[in-house]
């Protein structure tokens, strides 16, 4: 696999961290393993849901966490007593770290583990003042040709 090596780059680039972080993690990104399978779909204009096949951990297993415009969701197997020999693993039960990165203005509004799928609810949220807004025309008079104010100079 080619790797690229952005330090140049990023030697004269001030303010440009997050940038940075975003390409290491896409290098990183694709030597990552596959598991666990996830769906990543938009269910409306502003909301997205990330669903991921976690069979085998429960609430208590799996942390949700938002640091830098990163989503973080760690899952730990829990340990229960003692297990019986298993003769076939067709479930993974290893532990696993996926990591999304958050567009500007994505919040995760919450998350619920039903039948083994755990489901990460988000929304775009824009501030006001990033909106596009209308700006309102006033009528009034147009100036009068010849009418214009004009400044005085000194005589010099």
């Amino acid at each position: 696999m080619t790797t690229f090596d952005f330090a140049p780059l990023f030697r004269t680039a001030i303010g440009f961290d997050r940038l940075a972080r975003l390409m290491d993690s896409i290098q990183s990104g694709a030597e990552a393993s596959s598991y666990p399978p996830y769906n990543v779909e938009k269910l409306g204009d502003d909301s997205y849901r990330i669903t991921m096949a976690v069979a085998g951990f429960s609430a208590d297993d799996i942390d949700i966490v938002v640091k830098d415009n990163t989503l973080i969701v760690t899952g730990r197997v829990g340990q229960e007593g003692q297990k019986a020999e298993v003769l076939y693993r067709g479930i993974a039960g290893r532990p696993f770290e996926r990591r999304f990165v958050l567009a500007d203005h994505i919040v995760v509004e919450g998350a619920e583990l039903v039948n083994g799928l755990l489901h990460i609810n988000l929304r775009r949220v824009v501030p006001e003042n990033l909106k596009p807004r209308k700006i309102a025309i006033q009528q009034g008079s147009a100036p009068q040709v010849g009418t214009a104010k004009t400044i005085d100079q000194p005589a010099g």
